[in-house]
């Protein structure tokens, strides 16, 4: 009796949020780009919580470039021990697969979905001063009226910007020109210059312009109204479910990492992710908490991916 109970002890061990094999061991989180932006300031504000409930250092290790690519072939590289995990985004996981011709990873088969972490709704915005039109439906009249006479802006060639852009294109049956900067900052910064009047944005970085009336925002991608932006409909109340996703970034483990690596973490993540701090800094950048299952992230990456290689094939997007 006395052994059977010690082993039903050690089997709850192995499986229950903090406790592993690996505790104690640093844990490290990946993130594919530079600290400072919305996908960094996820990872910080889980960092502390996350240390606190696996009862295990987090170490955040930021490795950006090619548009999140090294960050994430390093994940897919790392042993499969429970002990690295990366902040997935939909650009390296949606974006990436469908428009470069080469990756270091492959979104799928290198990784296990562990959870999503936080979704971001996005917007389109005008310039009111370069466009004469006052809501959704005007616009799509005024492009339809002057096919390729309008240009849009984005944060360069293959960007969730882009594909947001195209996407319109594709679903409004309207042509317009791409801009593509380097960068959302110069992208923004020309659209309120009034060099190029429509942006396809995340809320939270053309919110403060939209405020102030330098920007008009025409509709969200996001399953309601918005309550800092209640006056602006979704894509869906306008009749293009299609455009209506968000992005999002979540979490990934290296392919071949035990489940029950993969629960831990996932339960951990939904704990923190519960915690009043947590939820007002990621409020701060216009980022909404998520926590979805393991099952439920895996298959939205590769639901992901088949949209915007449709998006992809549309617009003729292939880069080296």
């Amino acid at each position: 009796m006395q052994r059977r109970t010690l082993l039903a002890a050690l089997a709850a061990a192995s499986v229950a949020p903090g406790m592993s094999w690996a505790q104690g061991k640093p844990l490290r989180l990946v993130v594919p780009f530079p600290p400072g932006g919305a996908t960094d300031i996820t990872a910080r504000s889980l960092q502390e919580p996350l240390a606190r409930l696996l009862q295990q250092p987090v170490v955040i290790d930021n490795r950006a470039g090619a548009g999140g690519s090294i960050g994430m072939a390093e994940v897919a590289r790392s042993a499969p021990d429970g002990l690295s995990f990366g902040v997935a985004t939909l650009s390296t996981h949606g974006v990436n697969p469908a428009v470069f011709a080469r990756l270091p990873y492959n979104p799928v088969k290198d990784f296990v979905g562990v959870t999503e972490l936080v979704k971001a709704p996005g917007v389109i915005v005008i310039n009111p001063r370069e466009l004469p039109v006052k809501d959704f439906a005007e616009l799509v009249h005024y492009l339809k009226a002057n096919p390729g006479k309008v240009s849009y802006a984005s944060p360069g060639n293959g960007t969730i910007g882009h594909m947001w852009g195209e996407l319109f294109k594709s679903s409004t049956g309207t042509r317009m020109v791409h801009i593509p900067y380097r960068g959302a900052g110069p992208a923004l910064n020309d659209v309120l210059a009034g060099q190029v009047p429509v942006y396809f944005d995340q809320v939270a970085s053309s919110l403060p312009y939209v405020k102030s009336g330098r920007l008009k925002a025409l509709a969200v991608s996001w399953s309601g109204r918005l309550d800092v932006l209640p006056e602006v409909p979704t894509y869906a109340e306008l009749g293009y479910p299609a455009n209506n996703d968000p992005s999002w970034f979540g979490l990934v483990a290296p392919a071949a990492t035990p489940m029950a690596e993969v629960q831990r973490m996932q339960q951990a993540v939904a704990a923190a992710l519960k915690e009043p701090a947590v939820r007002e800094r990621l409020a701060a950048q216009g980022l909404y908490p998520s926590g979805s299952t393991p099952a439920a992230f895996s298959q939205q990456i590769v639901t992901e991916i088949d949209k915007m290689k449709k998006v992809a094939a549309f617009a003729q997007i292939r880069l080296e």
